[in-house]
């Protein structure tokens, strides 16, 4: 008896995902990988500390190129500092051609947001 296609692409919980990140949940919340879920924490002592006034994970960006809808990005974190300055900060192991792609499309889309790049 021969199997489906379809079972041979699925998969078990217990494999690994594609790029080896293991998700991890921190205060509640679920992250893609550990080094989010760090980072994560660091932006909480941050706050502590008094550098940053608040944070908020997966922003995203509506991204259309002549008032057409092109794709979506969610950037890993929006932080707004003390000073009421924000930035975008993009927690990054593998680079995937389009995640390099949609980074690039939302640093010509928004020239004036400050992005940041933690690797």
């Amino acid at each position: 008896m021969q199997k489906s296609h379809k079972t041979y692409f699925k998969r078990s919980r217990f494999q690994p995902s594609k790029y080896k990140n293991i998700r991890q949940t921190y205060n509640g919340y679920s992250y893609d990988s550990r080094m989010e879920a760090r980072y994560a924490a660091n932006l909480d002592w941050l706050i502590e500390a008094g550098e940053i006034e608040s944070w908020t994970p997966q922003h995203k960006f509506d991204l259309r190129v002549n008032g057409e809808h092109v794709c979506n990005y969610y950037i890993d974190f929006k932080v707004v500092f003390a000073d009421g300055s924000i930035e975008y900060h993009e927690v990054k192991g593998a680079e995937t051609r389009l995640w390099r792609l949609k980074w690039r499309l939302t640093q010509i889309l928004h020239p004036d947001l400050k992005l940041v790049l933690i690797k």
